[in-house]
């Protein structure tokens, strides 16, 4: 069987581009087995996402030829070879729903990723770790300790060779260096209240209200606090009859499909930044 790739890429629109990167493919025997574009009229930007197979160029020479090809038209692109998963290190606090499900989830060969530690603030969760045999690295933080703690989780990162960092309810608010470290590779999720329902406790907020749905958001990581670009939000819809405790469940059922969705799209490289925006090829 051939190698397969991900070419995916964004530039700015003209004719043609798609017969051209057609093309490029055909010369050097590719066979494209999935193919999705996007033309923005508001930015004038132009968006692909090919899988291919290849026998050759080798993966370094089709970089390489990739170079010359992308000059012409001014390309943003990436390759990605489709059997290699990607190395992914998770963080976590104290409420493991979404850590629970992303590991249950790529053990069960759902999520092409190679989940290489989880990263705590707290001790709560190793023993979860320990039975998915993932490494635990517990580095607490405090008021006087975070920058050194943040330092120690990003050696944690790098050393793990992480392309995907996943906030999975890590409830520490990142540096604007960490997040530009990030950028583009560390996804958050979080309830939807926001910014209605700031600080602890926002069920109870909520239930407090009357709300009439519960919600969920994943986006990138970025020094604007929750403002990154969306992958993913969902809602469920709740009445009175739902207690405090059950809008807490519904809300953490939701936040884990909504966190899954967003970490699979982007480690098939479904998910092309636009800004603050996102192109998603699903």
């Amino acid at each position: 069987m051939s190698p397969a790739y991900i070419l995916t890429l964004s530039c700015p629109d003209r004719p043609g581009i798609v017969h051209a990167v057609s093309g490029f493919l055909l010369e050097r025997g590719g066979n494209i087995e999935e193919a999705a574009q996007y033309n923005d009229h508001d930015t004038g930007l132009f968006f692909m996402r090919v899988q291919f197979a290849c026998e050759r160029p080798s993966f370094e020479d089709l970089q390489q030829q990739l170079h010359a090809f992308a000059e012409t038209f001014k390309m943003n692109w990436r390759l990605h070879a489709t059997h290699q998963p990607m190395r992914t290190v998770l963080m976590v606090s104290k409420e493991g729903h979404c850590l629970n499900d992303l590991l249950f989830r790529w053990k069960s060969g759902l999520l092409p990723l190679d989940i290489r530690a989880i990263v705590s603030n707290h001790r709560e969760f190793y023993q979860l770790a320990a039975s998915y045999n993932v490494p635990f690295h517990h580095i607490p933080v405090t008021a006087d300790t975070k920058a050194q703690a943040e330092a120690r989780a990003y050696e944690v990162i790098q050393a793990e060779g992480a392309e995907l960092v996943v906030l999975a309810r890590y409830m520490q608010i990142l540096s604007n260096d960490l997040c530009q470290k990030l950028a583009g590779r560390a996804i958050n999720i979080h309830h939807s209240f926001l910014p209605s329902f700031k600080g602890a406790k926002p069920y109870y907020q909520a239930h407090d209200r009357g709300v009439k749905l519960i919600g969920a958001t994943a986006h990138y990581v970025t020094a604007d606090l929750d403002e990154g670009p969306i992958i993913e939000q969902d809602v469920a819809r709740v009445d009175h009859s739902k207690t405090v405790e059950d809008l807490t469940a519904i809300g953490r059922d939701t936040e884990s499909l909504v966190l899954a969705r967003a970490v699979k799209w982007h480690s098939e490289h479904r998910v092309l930044l636009n800004g603050h925006k996102t192109v998603i090829f699903k």
